[in-house]
């Protein structure tokens, strides 16, 4: 999975997405995925690159968050979770 914009900064939530995801999270080097894909749009238009295979060539991984936690831990954050979510699902219409 690839992250991107001010939050991939921050090492805890890459970390804790990785576990809760049982995935692989990838940060680039160059985290700030709007502009730079607005160069690459750019860039493409008027020739600088042939095609997306080269801007993908061009793509550097800064660090690779990989999970750590249990499969037990990360089941009982979701159930915890899924549980917190149905709780919330009628909250509208107290205020109503």
């Amino acid at each position: 999975m690839n992250t991107d914009g001010g939050a991939s900064a921050n090492n805890f939530l890459l970390q804790f997405q990785s576990d809760i995801l049982n995935k692989d999270v990838l940060r680039p080097e160059t985290t700030e995925a709007t502009a730079l894909g607005a160069a690459y749009l750019a860039g493409l238009a008027t020739g600088v690159w042939k095609d997306t295979g080269e801007l993908m060539s061009r793509r550097r991984i800064e660090r690779r968050f990989t999970p750590e936690m249990k499969a037990e831990r990360r089941e009982a954050l979701l159930r915890g979770w899924a549980r917190a979510v149905e709780r919330s699902l009628d909250w509208d219409q107290d205020l109503v």
